[in-house]
């Protein structure tokens, strides 16, 4: 038995260390190929390593496109839309899981049932919600459709409910209002889950690409993922440069991830289980 069980767990971590080095893969392969030259990017048959890493590439990538202007850009989207959607999602949040009011699950799952449509079927009605509102080519037009988020909602709306209405009724006997009850117990009681929250928006509103194409026009406003659309457009197709514009754009969220990821499993784990 423990010679099967040995066998069994040597299997399972040669599959897991497999599918590991097939992720890891793509982004170790951009990282060097942003270190080659020309010829050994576009050599028969490719090299693993590079014969003469190089930085030059980074340094054409900036100077040929405003990749800082880009990267300040993707900042500012970035940090407005977590913080407004963490607001609205803590209010939401609130509302599906302590509130009483008429509807409230029917209403919740209804919103949920929203989550199938896909958001490349609503990109016609937000962009002339857009246009109408004359924020054409503006950052705030990056901004406003991502502000709430049902999927965040229904994640921090379940840990909502794991908290024992003892609590609530012993704020209630103190003196405190809903608000003071929300901001004061819930809140940091619902850290992890905020954390994962403020993450995963994060990585969505930094990788944000579709909607920057439609809704950005001048180079002065766009973020990274569409600089570095334009930039490999204008440029032509470099590989080894591509890659390195790929590189400032990817290495952000990588450090992120990496920095966070037990945060952003253990938030999933608890608010998408309890309730």
């Amino acid at each position: 038995m423990k010679k099967q069980a040995t066998i069994k767990n040597i299997a399972v971590i040669i599959v897991l260390a497999l599918g590991a080095l097939t992720m890891i893969f793509p982004f170790f392969w951009m990282l060097v190929s942003a270190t080659k030259t020309w010829a050994e990017c576009n050599s028969t048959p490719p090299t693993l390593f590079p014969a003469n890493p190089t930085l030059m590439n980074f340094v054409y990538a900036f100077k040929t496109a405003p990749f800082l202007q880009y990267f300040r850009n993707s900042l500012i989207v970035t940090l407005i839309c977590v913080s407004v959607t963490m607001f609205n999602t803590i209010l939401a949040a609130y509302g599906f899981s302590r509130l009483k009011f008429p509807g409230r699950d029917l209403l919740f799952s209804l919103l949920v049932s929203m989550m199938m449509i896909p958001f490349e079927m609503l990109i016609i009605t937000n962009y002339s919600t857009i246009v109408k509102l004359k924020l054409y080519d503006t950052l705030a037009a990056l901004i406003i459709p991502f502000t709430s988020s049902i999927f965040y909602t229904y994640i921090l709306r379940n840990f909502f409910m794991s908290i024992p209405d003892s609590l609530y009724y012993s704020a209630k006997v103190d003196g405190a209002s809903d608000w003071q009850y929300l901001w004061q117990v819930m809140v940091p009681i619902a850290r992890p889950s905020l954390v994962t929250i403020g993450l995963l928006n994060a990585i969505t509103c930094w990788n944000s690409f579709l909607w920057a194409v439609l809704v950005i026009n001048t180079t002065a406003n766009r973020t990274l993922p569409f600089g570095l659309f334009a930039f490999t457009s204008e440029a032509g197709i470099r590989y080894e440069r591509l890659m390195a514009g790929a590189s400032i754009v990817v290495i952000p969220m990588i450090i992120l991830f990496l920095f966070c990821r037990k945060s952003i499993v253990t938030g999933v784990s608890k608010g998408g289980l309890k309730g």
